[in-house]
């Protein structure tokens, strides 16, 4: 008799986006043509010094594996980072190089949570969150927002979500690319640290700002555990390297767990990193492009019935509310990909409760892309 899998592993929802994908593909496998507006992903690749760095690693060093912890080169650089760009002094042993900001999460949950505790989170919000926690025994917490609260999390939800020991916040969000600013942050941080809630701060969206100005955490808490990654403004995704920025005395439990789970994060990626900050100029024309993409997406999808759309603060993704089309955003976003052969998430993957009438759009792709989009689904709802 086989054993089957841990209830554990049952308790972990599948990430929606995923399968999308795996559906684009296997439409595209049979001929057609899909418009990527699921991926949460830059079409562009690491930035050229960045790939030189790598070339350059590859015939020089070893490659194997280093610190835990990180390259000290590169934690350093991360250090530097935060005086150059949120004029905060972080020391470089609270900065710790992670399997990208995925591979991060488990370590801030395990370092601060124990099996049964409460962590609040706004919903809508990155469903990896809630399903991490799940995997962890942890109860996600979701706290109902707005348009009206920009779908952030509140001092006044949090009076009302019951007793929690975490919170986590991402500003710029995932999927409505809305912010926090730097009263509620400080805010929310104050109320956390006088409850002993540890916040936990999802930044790797920052650098990819269109309006309004993207507050970190180390800004206002040194109790917070701030989390970013290459993957985004850096457009180094699959390279798989992230950091945390945490409290001085979670630094060692934190090391341990990563000794234990990751060993070492990818040694040439490392190397990239360091050098993909020096790659301003040619990053900033990306961000430039996602803002024109923006632009042209809220000017061209109300014309497709699409006329309830986040405006996007930072990140590239719109949400939208579709409840006035159907109270089954799968079925939409499936017949959209289907026949129109443009593949967005359903809402569901990001809010439980009211999901199903609503939609999240990336438009992390080349402005052309954008443009068919726009075309064919404008043709789409016409027929």
């Amino acid at each position: 008799m086989s054993r089957s899998a841990s209830r554990r592993s049952g308790a972990v929802d599948p990430f929606i986006v995923m399968d999308v994908m795996a559906a684009a593909a296997e439409k595209e496998a049979a001929g057609d043509t899909v418009i990527h507006l699921e991926v949460g992903q830059p079409s562009t690749p690491a930035p050229k010094e960045a790939l030189i760095a790598a070339h350059a690693a590859l015939d020089s060093d070893r490659i194997g594996y280093v610190a835990a912890l990180g390259l000290p080169a590169l934690r350093e650089r991360i250090a530097r980072h935060y005086r150059d760009t949120y004029g905060c002094e972080v020391s470089p042993e609270r900065v710790i190089v992670t399997t990208g900001s995925s591979g991060g999460f488990p370590l801030a949950f395990l370092a601060s949570f124990d099996a049964g505790d409460r962590v609040a989170l706004a919903a809508p919000g990155y469903p990896a969150y809630r399903n991490i926690l799940a995997a962890l025994d942890l109860e996600a917490v979701d706290l109902p927002t707005s348009a009206a609260d920009r779908f952030q999390p509140t001092v006044e939800a949090l009076e009302k979500a019951g007793p929690i020991v975490g919170l986590i916040v991402a500003s710029p969000s995932n999927p409505t690319g809305t912010m926090v600013t730097r009263r509620e942050l400080a805010a929310i941080a104050e109320w956390c640290e006088r409850r002993g809630v540890r916040l936990i701060s999802d930044e790797i969206y920052h650098g990819i700002v269109y309006e309004g100005e993207a507050v970190s955490a180390a800004e206002v808490s040194e109790q917070a555990i701030v989390v970013n990654s290459f993957s985004k403004y850096f457009s180094m995704t699959g390279w798989r390297v992230g950091w945390l920025v945490v409290p001085p005395e979670l630094v060692r439990p934190i090391e341990r767990l990563s000794q234990n789970f990751f060993i070492s994060v990818p040694t040439l990626s490392q190397h990239a990193a360091i050098a993909a900050f020096d790659c301003r100029d040619e990053l900033d024309g990306h961000v430039r492009r996602y803002r024109a993409n923006r632009d042209l997406l809220l000017a061209g999808l109300p014309a497709a019935g699409l006329d309830r759309l986040t405006p996007a603060q930072g990140a590239f993704y719109l949400y939208a509310d579709i409840s006035h089309l159907t109270n089954d955003s799968r079925d939409f976003c499936k017949r959209m990909l289907q026949e129109a052969g443009v593949a967005t998430t359903p809402g569901v993957d990001f809010d439980r409760l009211r999901g199903a009438g609503t939609l999240r759009i990336s438009f992390a792709g080349s402005t052309p892309e954008m443009e068919e989009a726009v075309r064919r689904l404008k043709a789409w709802r016409m027929k």
